[in-house]
């Protein structure tokens, strides 16, 4: 019966399936040299191409993933037709597949942002039936009052949308500046600015320092990468119930070590999600 396209190409890294879905869409994927459509299955003996490109017959791909410390002025789509910098232009180079970004953060948006050669495993992350929140400091111009923070987590129509925090929690503050570390359950388009918005105040400085179990190291410099190692990738593909591909081999430039050093860990305590 074969499996799906869209997860077949997925699981060689080449995109997340909803990606994958449209590139189908949009006729750039072909099997047996014929178009592909949506819903479509195929076996291993099936010649794939993306883009006129023959695709790596079927193989294992060695999961990765890396949380990237995005300064301001940078965007996260692939590639900008007005050669701003994006998220893309400095990662570690893979073998094979490619890197995809776990969602977005807009271009003034700083912080932890979740790259990944799995498409499953970043299908999975950015589904909001997942249940993983996020969490940001936000500097505003104001203070909220105790009424403005209970209407912010009760709720907020904004466009038509229920918008809303799961948690507000004051930080510190000084002056006309206040940091507040807030929480919420999906990565909606501009959603922390917007319900800030919609109680008079504006925001100055917004930083993603979490998603989900995953934290932003606080000594990672604006621009920098870090690694997310053995243990913390079999801590979050468990949690998220996805099969993981252990005894995977050192990437090119990595050596094994027997100098017993431990490794660090990016992960907090989570508990069990609903997937």
């Amino acid at each position: 019966m074969g499996e799906k396209l869209q997860k077949r190409l997925a699981a060689l890294g080449l995109g997340s399936r909803r990606e994958i879905e449209t590139w189908i869409a949009a006729g750039r994927v072909a099997v047996n040299g014929e178009l592909a459509h949506l819903g479509q299955r195929v076996e291993d003996a099936d010649r794939i191409d993306v883009d006129g490109k023959r695709v790596a017959a079927k193989t294992s791909v060695t999961p990765r993933v890396l949380i990237l410390n995005k300064p301001a002025g940078v965007i996260c789509t692939r590639r900008d037709p007005e050669g701003r910098t994006t998220v893309f232009d400095d990662l570690p180079k893979l073998r094979g597949g490619r890197w995809i970004s776990v969602g977005r953060l807009d271009i003034q948006t700083t912080g932890l942002l979740l790259l990944t050669n799995d498409g499953a495993l970043a299908d999975k992350l950015m589904r909001p039936a997942t249940g993983l929140d996020r969490e940001y400091a936000v500097r505003v111009n104001g203070k909220l009052s105790e009424s403005q923070q209970a209407r912010l987590r009760d709720g907020v129509t904004i466009d038509g949308e229920l918008l809303r925090f799961s948690d507000v929690q004051y930080y510190n503050g000084k002056g006309v500046n206040h940091w507040y570390h807030v929480v919420v359950m999906e990565g909606r388009n501009r959603e922390v600015r917007r319900l800030f918005e919609s109680v008079g105040l504006v925001v100055s400085r917004l930083k993603r320092v979490r998603f989900g179990p995953v934290v932003l190291p606080s000594t990672l410099a604006r621009g920098s990468v870090a690694e997310l190692g053995a243990a913390d990738l079999k801590s979050l593909y468990r949690l998220l119930k996805l099969p993981y591909a252990a005894g995977a081999r050192p990437r090119a430039g990595e050596r094994k070590t027997g100098s017993g050093k431990k490794e660090k860990t990016y992960l907090l305590p989570y508990p069990e999600l609903p997937v």
